[in-house]
């Protein structure tokens, strides 16, 4: 009923790499080629869901688990599910594939150099990270482990969105979880 089929496109990557970004481009595209989809949002989930937890690695565990319980939903209703976390730790992303099915799990790398991040920092995390006003700030005073096979990585320093929206739809169309003969989405999508 759909015309596809639902899944999870789950970016990770920095602060300030353009994971939200990407999410909402790619979100108004497939809206507007008449697919179902849907942002999660790292940032809105913790002002509401998840907003008991904090920043410790326990926390970020939790974090991910349950937004990892919320895509696979939104995967099993049909839905093009767009999970945008930072998602820090290799384990805690697998939790989430094995929790979604590997098969509709897309882990998307949004490889953008930290100092590129640091310019694009509107909220100033990272000056007050590395002023030490915020603790365990993933990629000055905690780790960040990139994924070792992800099914696309992206570099936002080089790439634009539009770029970067269309291998997404690529992406999408190899893999069967949208139609081949969809109209292409990209250009003025964003």
């Amino acid at each position: 009923m759909l015309r596809q089929r639902g899944c999870v496109l789950w970016f990770t990557g920095l602060s300030g790499s353009g994971k939200s970004t990407l999410a909402v481009a790619l979100e108004a595209a497939l809206l507007g080629a008449g697919h179902a989809a849907y942002v999660l949002d790292g940032d809105n989930l913790r002002h509401g869901l998840n907003s008991d937890l904090g920043f410790a690695p326990a926390d970020r565990r939790e974090n991910i688990r349950r937004a990892g319980e919320v895509a696979a939903l939104f995967a099993d209703a049909g839905l093009l599910t767009l999970a945008a976390f930072i998602s820090p730790y290799r384990a805690d992303r697998d939790a989430a594939r094995a929790t979604v099915g590997a098969e509709r799990f897309l882990e998307v790398f949004l490889d953008a150099p930290i100092g590129v991040c640091e310019q694009r920092d509107p909220k100033q995390l990272y000056r007050r990270a590395r002023a030490g006003e915020i603790e365990e700030f993933t990629g000055v005073s905690a780790p960040y482990e990139p994924p070792e096979t992800p099914a696309l990585s992206l570099d936002t320093s080089v790439l634009d969105t539009n770029a970067c929206v269309e291998s997404l739809v690529t992406l999408l169309r190899q893999r069967g979880f949208v139609p081949e003969s969809a109209p292409p989405a990209g250009r003025g999508a964003a």
